[in-house]
C-alpha cells in the first residue's frame, strides 16, 4: 500500500494535536486562584486551548485574553469554541459593600450560565465553600457530601454563595445538555483574606464556652488541582476538596502556640452583632458560628477519581500562621501598626465585657 500524500498526512497530524483535550475558558483569570487555575491550565498537556476573561490582562501568556466584566452579555461570543467553563469571578472581600457584593455575584453567575449555554459550553464548574452545608451543633462529623445545605446567609458571602449554588441547579433544567459541577473547598489558605483565616490574626482565639470547634483547611493549590479535575471532567456533580481529616480546636492551640480566651456564647455573639452594626467590624455575628461548630467534610468523590490532597491540615495551618505574622485582628478587624499595640488591651476588655454581663445576669437572678 503506497503512503499517503504528505498534504493529507500533514492534515491527519493537524486534525490530531488540535483534537487533544478541551478548550476551557476561566473568568476572573487575572488574580487570586483564577491566576493559579489560568497558569495551571495553560502548562497541562491535557488541555487544548485556556481562553482567560477578566476586567485586565493577566500574566499567562500562553492564555487567549478577552478583557470585559462577566456581567457583560457580550461574554457569550468570548466563549465560543469553548468546551468548559470555570467561573471563579466573583467577590467575597470583606471590606465591599455586601449589596454591591451580592449584585457582582449573582449576576456575574447568571450571565456566565446563560452566556455558557447559548455559545455551546457544555461544562460550566461553579466554585462555592463547604460553608454552604452551615455549621450547626449536630452536624457530622464529617459531613457527606450529599449532605443538606443548611447554612443561613447570616454569615459574610454565605448567602451569595447559596443563591449561586440555586442557579447552577437550575441552569441545566433551563438549558439543556449544559452540565454544571460544583467544588466546595474547606477553609481556603494560600493568599486569601477571610473571616475564617483573620481568626488567626488575633492575639487569642476566641472559643465560644460549650462550643465544639473543628478546623479542616484547603490550600489553593489542592483546590486548583480539584478544578483542573472538573474542567477535564474526571470528576462532576457537587464535591468537597480539603485536607484530609481536621484538627479539634485544643490540636489548633498547640500548634499555633495561641492561647485562647473563653466567653459565653450570649456576650459573643451579642458583641459581635454590636460591633457590626455599628460598622467597626467586617463581620456578621454569622461568622463567629463557623469558629464555635464543625462543618468538616468528605472529600470521597475526588478521592474516588484518584485524586489526593497534597497538603496536610498541619501543613495549611503552618503556613497560614507564617502568612498573617504582623498582622492584628480584634473581632474581625484589621488593625494597623499604631493600633497593634492596643490589640492585647483590645482583647482585654472584651474579656472584661464579658465578665461584666455574666455578673449583671447573677444579679438579676438574685434581684439585686
Amino acid at each position: 500500500m503506497s503512503s499517503p500524500d504528505p498534504q493529507v498526512r500533514a492534515a491527519r497530524n493537524l486534525s490530531t494535536s488540535t483534537s487533544r483535550g478541551p478548550v476551557v475558558a476561566v473568568t476572573g483569570a487575572a488574580s487570586g486562584i483564577g491566576a493559579l487555575l489560568t497558569s495551571r491550565l495553560a502548562a497541562s498537556d491535557e488541555v487544548k486551548q485556556v481562553v482567560a476573561i477578566d476586567e485586565r490582562r493577566g500574566e499567562v501568556s500562553e492564555a487567549t485574553w478577552h478583557i470585559l466584566d462577566v456581567r457583560d452579555p457580550a461574554i457569550a461570543e468570548k466563549l465560543r469554541g469553548a468546551d468548559v467553563v470555570v467561573h471563579l469571578a466573583l467577590d467575597l472581600d470583606l471590606e465591599t459593600d455586601s449589596a454591591a457584593r451580592t449584585a457582582y455575584n449573582v449576576r456575574g453567575t447568571q450571565t456566565v450560565l446563560t452566556a455558557a449555554a447559548a455559545a455551546g459550553v457544555h461544562r460550566v464548574v461553579l466554585c462555592t465553600s463547604a460553608m454552604v452545608y452551615g455549621a450547626l451543633p449536630d452536624n457530622d462529623i464529617p459531613l457527606s457530601e450529599d449532605a443538606e445545605l443548611r447554612a443561613t446567609a447570616e454569615a459574610t458571602g454565605v448567602g451569595d454563595l447559596l443563591e449561586i449554588e440555586r442557579l447552577g441547579r437550575r441552569a441545566p433544567r433551563a438549558h439543556p445538555g449544559l452540565n454544571v459541577t460544583v467544588v466546595r473547598p474547606a477553609v481556603l489558605v494560600g493568599g486569601t483574606d477571610t473571616a475564617l483565616t483573620r481568626y488567626f490574626e488575633s492575639p487569642r482565639l476566641l472559643v465560644v464556652a460549650g462550643s465544639r470547634p473543628t478546623w479542616q483547611f484547603c490550600h489553593v493549590e489542592d483546590l486548583c488541582s480539584a478544578l483542573e479535575y472538573a474542567a477535564l471532567e474526571k470528576v462532576d456533580g457537587e464535591f468537597a476538596v480539603g485536607c484530609d481529616g481536621w484538627l479539634e480546636q485544643e490540636e489548633v492551640e498547640e500548634l499555633s502556640g495561641i492561647r485562647r480566651m473563653e466567653l459565653p456564647s450570649a456576650v459573643a455573639l451579642g458583641a459581635a452583632a454590636r460591633l457590626h452594626r455599628i460598622g467597626l467590624t467586617p463581620s456578621p455575628a454569622g461568622d463567629l458560628a463557623y469558629t464555635m461548630h464543625p462543618w468538616v467534610v468528605s472529600v470521597g468523590r475526588l478521592h474516588d477519581a484518584g485524586w489526593r490532597p497534597r497538603w496536610t491540615n498541619e501543613e495549611v495551618l503552618a503556613e497560614l500562621l507564617e502568612e498573617v505574622v504582623g498582622r492584628h485582628t480584634v473581632a474581625g478587624r484589621r488593625l494597623g501598626r499604631k493600633d497593634a499595640t492596643a490589640a492585647g488591651a483590645a482583647g482585654a476588655t472584651v474579656a472584661l465585657l464579658g465578665a461584666a454581663a455574666v455578673v449583671r445576669r447573677a444579679r438579676k437572678r438574685r434581684g439585686l
